[in-house]
Formats: structure tokens, sequence, C-alpha cells
């Protein structure tokens, strides 16, 4: 159970998928101007990598590797969450509408986005079972929502302060996500 507990802070805070490693910037940076909208891209990017983590782990250990075929992982995973992410975007599609137009072309980008992939390589990497495994998407998953709320957050009480022109827009975000990687590197001493 500790290091169950252990795997899930440094996976959301010291290790912050987004802040300290820098993947999955597309939809952080793009999806962060609106806290609900944020809130939903960070739920959708749970059920992605908690399920694809789960899934990946299982056809790594009881598939690839009896078969002798880990050279495959990549192209496998990359598969399983193209198809987790399609159904994601048909259920929000579906159920929830305004979510879905809200966040339009950045959920299929949930495929490409490299966090979702680096988190199922990392499992394999270190050796990760199952569980271990979910634990830790899961984690991770969550530290990518508390990043992508909290620059939203930001975002909303910036966007009617009066910055110089040369800030304006993508300069702010980009100075803000940096100064927030740097208040996320105070974790680095938690585990």
């Amino acid at each position: 159970m500790k290091e169950l507990i252990l795997i899930a802070i440094g996976s959301a805070l010291v290790n912050n998928v987004v802040l300290s490693r820098f993947l999955g910037l597309c939809p952080f940076l793009g999806v962060s101007k609106k806290v609900e909208t944020a809130a939903g891209m960070g739920g959708a990017v749970i059920f992605v990598i908690t399920i694809s983590s789960f899934v990946t782990s299982l056809i790594y250990k009881f598939i690839l590797t009896p078969a002798h075929l880990t050279y495959l992982q990549t192209i496998v995973f990359i598969l399983v969450i193209a198809a987790l992410v399609q159904f994601v975007e048909m259920f929000l599609k579906k159920k929830m509408v305004s979510l879905y137009n809200a966040l339009g072309v950045y959920l299929p980008l949930i495929t490409t986005n490299c966090a979702v992939l680096g988190v199922a390589l990392t499992n394999v990497q270190k050796s990760y079972g199952i569980l271990e495994g979910v634990v830790n998407g899961f984690a991770t998953a969550v530290g990518f929502t508390i990043s992508i709320v909290i620059l939203a957050g930001i975002r909303e009480k910036i966007e009617y302060n009066d910055i110089s022109p040369a800030f304006k827009g993508s300069p702010i975000v980009l100075i803000t996500a940096g100064l927030m990687a740097i208040a996320f590197c105070g974790f680095a001493g938690l585990i």
C-alpha cells in the first residue's frame, strides 16, 4: 500500500506529466481558457489514461511478452488509446454536447497526446504490475487535471488585467505555465 501511495504522489505532483516532463502540452495550453472546459478535458484524460493503463498492462503482460512481441508495444498502445478516445468522443457527443463542442479539436487530439502514450510506456519501462500501472496512470491523469485547471483559473483571472501588448495571448500563458512548472519543482522533496 505504501508503494502505491508513493507512486500516486510521485506521478501526480513530483513528476507531473505536464509541468516536469512536458508531455501533453497541446491540450494543456489549448483547452485551458475556461475552468469548466479544462475540468472536462481533465475528466476525459483521467478516463482515457486510467483505462489505457489497465488495458495496455494486460496486453503487454499476457499477449506481447509471452509471444515475444514486445517490440510492437508502441503500435499496440497507440491503437488501444485511439479506440478509447473514440469511445470518449462518441459518449461526449451523445451525452454532453456542450462539453463536446467546447473541447472541439482537442478531444480527438487526446489520441496523439504524448502524455497518454508516455504513461503506458513508463508502466512498461518501470516494470509496473497491472495495479501499479493503473495507479500510475490514474495519478498522472489527476496531476494533468490539477495543472490544467490551475492554469485555466489563472488565465480567467488575468484575462482582464492590463498586460503589455507584447505579452498578450500566448506569451503570458507560456510565462504562467513556466512559473507553474517552477512552483511544482517544490514538490521534488516530497518523496
